[in-house]
């Protein structure tokens, strides 16, 4: 994938969906999407477990996300090549500066690159089926810009690949779309109760049919 999109530039979007779509089936997975992604939200905010989050969620688009990664991750020796060169956006948590530079980052995406901003807003993989609190930096960022946030619910991936225990099983990961929060109309508390929609939803899936988060 690496060398595919540094050299077919313009073509770097369909070939990480190709090449996820591809990744995905010979780990023996599929993905299968809930509800409908809105085409006009500007972020998409999910709750995260592991790369298989990543690596579905490219295999369901037709349209280039422009992921929000920490910079740590784009100074690893293979992953972060991917994130360079896929044009992501790296955020420094040390740096008091890093959400100037995130709103400049995030205005360009949209105005100029016209992809959607892809983020986990846990900031951190969670091992459980608890929600973390959301980095309010996500929120900071929203209400800054009046985005239209589109929360997603991820379930199954962990158990397709659990990176932590090295254990992989064929099985389903399920991406939920739940409805999009204009954030220029919504309540002050628009950031908190999508976090407990999506824990509500990742309850659901639990109960009803047995799919962890």
């Amino acid at each position: 994938m690496i060398p595919l999109i540094t050299i077919f530039r313009s073509h770097k979007g369909m070939i990480m969906h190709y090449l996820n779509r591809s990744i995905l089936f010979f780990m023996g997975g599929k993905v299968m999407q809930v509800g409908e992604a809105d085409p006009d939200a500007d972020m998409i905010v999910m709750n995260h477990q592991g790369i298989v989050d990543i690596i579905g969620m490219e295999a369901l688009q037709t349209g280039h996300l422009r992921w929000v990664a920490k910079k740590e991750l784009f100074d690893t020796p293979w992953f972060g090549h991917l994130l360079k060169n896929g044009d992501m956006i790296s955020i420094d948590r040390d740096n008091k500066k890093g959400l100037i530079k995130m709103i400049k980052d995030v205005k360009e995406s949209l105005e100029v690159k016209h992809r959607k901003v892809a983020i986990f807003p846990e900031g951190t993989r969670a091992k459980h089926q608890k929600v973390l609190p959301f980095k309010s930096g996500t929120k900071f960022i929203a209400e800054k810009m009046n985005l239209r946030v589109q929360p997603v619910v991820i379930t199954g991936s962990k158990w397709l690949l659990n990176e932590h225990d090295k254990t992989c099983h064929n099985s389903t990961v399920k991406y939920t779309y739940l409805p999009t929060v204009d954030v220029s109309k919504a309540e002050e508390t628009w950031f908190e109760d999508m976090r407990a929609k999506m824990q509500e939803e990742i309850d659901r899936e639990f109960h009803h049919h047995h799919c962890s988060r």
